[in-house]
C-alpha cells in the first residue's frame, strides 16, 4: 500500500510579498494577504507538486521547512498563509472581471464577468474534444449554472498519539496495518461510525475508516494520482473495447480459512453494482456482468467506461460469495473479509473493534487490536487524545494544532484532501430553480472570510466540481467574488425577493462543518431580501433523506464529496446525471456528462 508524502511543505505569507510561484505546468502569482491572528500553516498540493512560500521566498518541496519544526518554534499564532490563485494555469485565467485577464495577467477567456446580472461561461467545445476538454467544459457550465454554493477544498487533520507514525494520506483513508508503531493495541476516534458493516451499504468516509481493516478493495491506489496498483488483483487489461479482464492473487484467504475464488470476485463487483443492495451501484462502471474464466474474471461493459480501473480502487470490496448468501450469516452486523484483521466486536453507533489476522496474506500491521469510537463533539475528541484514550483523532480543530503540539505525548498531521465542501441548491425546489437566485448565493458568501476566520487558512477555495489536479478540472474559472450588491440585485431579478430559506448542515462530520454553516447562512441572511436559519442535523439521518425520493430531501444543505478516483465524472455524474444522488438537472450538462463516459482515455 503507497503512503502519502510527507505534510512538510508549508505556505506563509509576508503581508507585503509577491512572489512567482511554479505549480505543475503553470506559473501562478502568490500573493500575500494579512495574517489571521491565530493563522496556522497552510499546504499546498496541486498535481502531486509541494512548493511552499515561506516569509515570500518561493521554495520547493526539497527545501521546505517542516511543518512540525516550525510549529514547535513559531506556534500557530505566528504563522500566516498565503491564499495562491491557481486560476493562471493551463489557458491561464485572471479575476474574471470582464475579458478574463485580470489580475493574474491570464490569457485564457475564463468566465465573462460583467459587473451586474449572471456570470456566464462562453468557452465552445469542439467536436472532436477530448474526455478531459469534455469534463473541463462541464465544469464550467457547472460554475455558470451555480447549482452549489461553492466553498473550499477540505484540509483533512488528524491529531496522533507520538508513538504512532502514520503518513495521512489525501483520500481521508485511515488503514491501521499502515500505522508504524510498537503499541499493541490502537484506538481511533472519529466523529460518526457506521451503521452497516455490508462494504457496499454506506459510501461515507466513517463506514470505509472502519470496513476496511477487514474488507479490501479489487485494487488499491497512489494517493497522490489515484493510479492503480495491485491488490487482490495483480494484473488488469483491456481486452476489448467494453470488455476488460482481472488476474487475481492466489494466496487469500478470508477470516473464515476458506480460499478467495475468481467466482468470489465476480460476485463481489455484480453484487456492489446491483442497486437492490448496493450503495456504490454504478460507480465501478456501466457493467453489465462480471464472470469467473479459467481463475480470472472477465467483466463486460455496456460502454466504454474508461475510468474501469481507477473506479475499481475505490468502490466495492471483496466479499464471499457462499458467505453472503448462507442465511445464517449477517453481513451487516459480521464481518469475513480478507484483510488484516478481523471482527471482535460491533456496537452500533457506539465502538468497533478488531483483533490482527495472522494468517493475512500481506504484510499485516503493527498493533494487535484497533477500536473505533464514536466522539461527535470536537473538544471531547480532542481531550480524549491529549488524556490517553485515543491514538488518532480525527477533525482536529486548526484552533486546536497548537495546544496539541504542545503536547508531550501527542502531535497532529495534516493534508489536503480529495474532499470538496460545498452548499447543493437543489433546483427541484423554489427558489432555487432559478439560476439568478443560484448565482445570488455564491456572490452573498464571504469564502476567503469563512477559510481565514474559521478554518485558519486550511483550505482553498473552488469554483466548480473539480478540484485542482484532477481530471477534467477547469483552470479558466475563477471563484465567485463576494459581492452582496450584486446578489441582491440577482435575487431581485430570481423574483424570489423575500425568499425564507432554511441551510441543514451535519454537525462533527467534516472541520467545522456547523460554524462554516453558520457564517454562510449569516451572510445570505444579511441580504436585505432574504433571510436565511440553519438546521443542525445528524449526519446519517441527513443522508438518509438525501438519497431518498427527492421530495424528502432537503432544498439547501452543507454538504462535502471526496472523490478517490481523482476524475472530474465521480466529481459530477453523482449529482448532475440521474440516480440517488442528483440534486440538479441540466439536459446538457448530463448528456455531456455520459459522452464523456463513451471517450476513451
Amino acid at each position: 500500500m503507497s503512503p502519502v508524502p510527507p505534510s512538510s511543505a508549508i505556505r506563509m505569507s509576508d503581508p507585503t510579498a509577491e512572489r512567482r510561484l511554479t505549480v505543475g505546468c503553470a506559473e501562478t502569482v502568490a500573493t500575500s494577504v494579512p495574517p489571521h491572528p491565530s493563522a496556522a500553516t497552510n499546504l499546498l498540493h496541486h498535481e502531486g507538486i509541494y512548493n511552499t512560500v515561506l516569509m515570500g521566498v518561493c521554495m520547493s518541496r526539497k527545501e521546505s521547512l517542516d511543518r512540525r519544526t516550525f510549529l514547535q518554534y513559531g506556534g500557530t499564532a505566528t504563522a500566516a498563509a498565503a491564499s495562491v490563485g491557481l486560476a493562471g494555469c493551463g489557458n491561464g485565467g485572471g479575476d474574471g472581471n470582464g475579458d478574463g485577464t485580470g489580475t493574474d495577467s491570464g490569457t485564457g477567456t475564463g468566465t465573462g464577468d460583467a459587473q451586474q446580472g449572471l456570470r456566464t461561461y462562453d468557452n465552445e467545445l469542439s467536436d472532436d474534444a477530448s474526455r478531459v476538454e469534455v469534463l473541463e467544459h462541464v465544469n464550467g457550465l457547472a460554475h455558470e449554472q451555480a447549482p452549489w454554493v461553492y466553498l473550499h477544498q477540505q484540509f483533512s487533520i488528524y491529531g496522533l498519539n507520538s508513538d504512532v507514525e502514520w503518513d495521512a494520506r489525501a483520500d481521508e483513508d485511515i488503514i491501521v496495518s499502515e500505522f508504524d508503531t510498537d503499541l499493541d493495541d490502537i484506538t481511533v476516534s472519529q466523529g460518526q461510525l457506521t451503521d452497516t458493516l455490508d462494504p457496499v451499504g454506506n459510501n461515507a468516509t466513517p463506514h470505509y475508516n472502519i470496513v476496511d481493516q477487514a474488507y479490501e478493495p479489487f485494487l488499491y491506489r497512489e494517493d497522490e494520482t489515484g493510479k492503480p496498483i495491485e491488490l487482490i488483483v495483480t494484473d488488469w487489461e483491456r481486452t476489448e473495447e467494453q470488455t476488460v479482464r482481472l488476474t487475481l492473487r492466489d494466496d487469500v484467504q478470508f477470516h473464515n480459512g476458506d480460499d478467495l475464488t475468481a467466482e468470489d470476485v465476480a460476485f463481489s463487483i455484480n453484487r456492489a453494482n446491483d442497486p437492490d443492495v448496493s450503495e456504490v451501484a454504478g460507480n465501478i462502471g456501466d457493467i453489465e456482468e462480471a464472470t469467473a474464466e479459467d481463475g480470472d474474471v472477465v467483466v463486460n461493459l455496456n460502454s466504454v467506461t474508461p475510468t474501469i480501473f481507477r473506479n475499481m480502487t475505490a468502490f466495492g470490496r471483496v466479499v464471499q460469495k457462499s458467505w453472503v448468501e448462507s442465511d445464517g450469516n449477517d453481513i451487516t452486523t459480521e464481518l469475513n473479509g480478507t484483510g488484516p484483521y478481523e471482527l471482535d466486536e460491533f456496537v452500533e453507533g457506539t465502538r468497533v473493534s478488531f483483533t490482527k489476522n495472522d494468517d493475512y496474506w500481506g504484510e499485516g500491521g503493527d498493533p494487535e487490536s484497533v477500536t473505533f469510537n464514536a466522539i461527535p463533539e470536537d473538544g471531547p475528541r480532542r481531550d480524549s487524545l491529549l488524556g490517553g484514550d485515543s491514538d488518532l483523532i480525527t477533525n482536529v480543530q486548526p484552533t486546536d494544532i497548537s495546544t496539541v503540539q504542545e503536547s508531550d505525548d501527542a502531535t497532529f498531521a495534516d493534508v489536503p484532501s480529495i474532499r470538496n465542501i460545498f452548499l447543493v441548491q437543489n433546483d427541484a425546489f423554489e427558489p432555487f430553480d432559478s439560476q439568478e437566485f443560484r448565482q445570488a448565493m455564491n456572490f452573498a458568501v464571504d469564502v476567503p472570510s469563512i477559510i481565514g476566520s474559521i478554518l485558519n487558512d486550511f483550505g482553498d477555495q473552488t469554483s466548480q466540481p473539480t478540484l485542482p489536479g484532477h481530471n477534467g478540472h477547469n483552470g479558466d474559472l475563477d471563484p465567485y467574488p463576494h459581492d452582496p450588491d450584486r446578489a441582491e440585485a440577482l435575487v431581485e431579478e430570481s423574483g424570489y425577493a423575500g425568499a425564507e430559506i432554511e441551510l441543514h448542515t451535519p454537525v462533527g462530520r467534516y472541520l467545522r462543518d456547523a460554524d462554516i454553516a453558520d457564517a454562510a447562512a449569516s451572510q445570505i441572511d444579511d441580504l436585505e431580501n432574504v433571510s436565511c436559519e440553519v438546521n443542525r442535523r445528524e449526519f446519517t439521518a441527513l443522508v438518509d433523506e438525501l438519497v431518498a425520493d427527492q421530495g424528502e430531501s432537503p432544498a439547501f444543505f452543507l454538504i462535502g464529496w471526496g472523490n478517490p478516483t481523482l476524475d472530474g465524472d465521480y466529481a459530477m455524474s453523482p449529482w448532475f446525471t440521474e440516480g440517488p444522488f442528483q440534486h440538479f438537472s441540466d439536459e446538457e450538462m448530463a448528456e455531456l456528462l455520459q459522452e464523456a463516459r463513451t471517450i476513451s482515455e
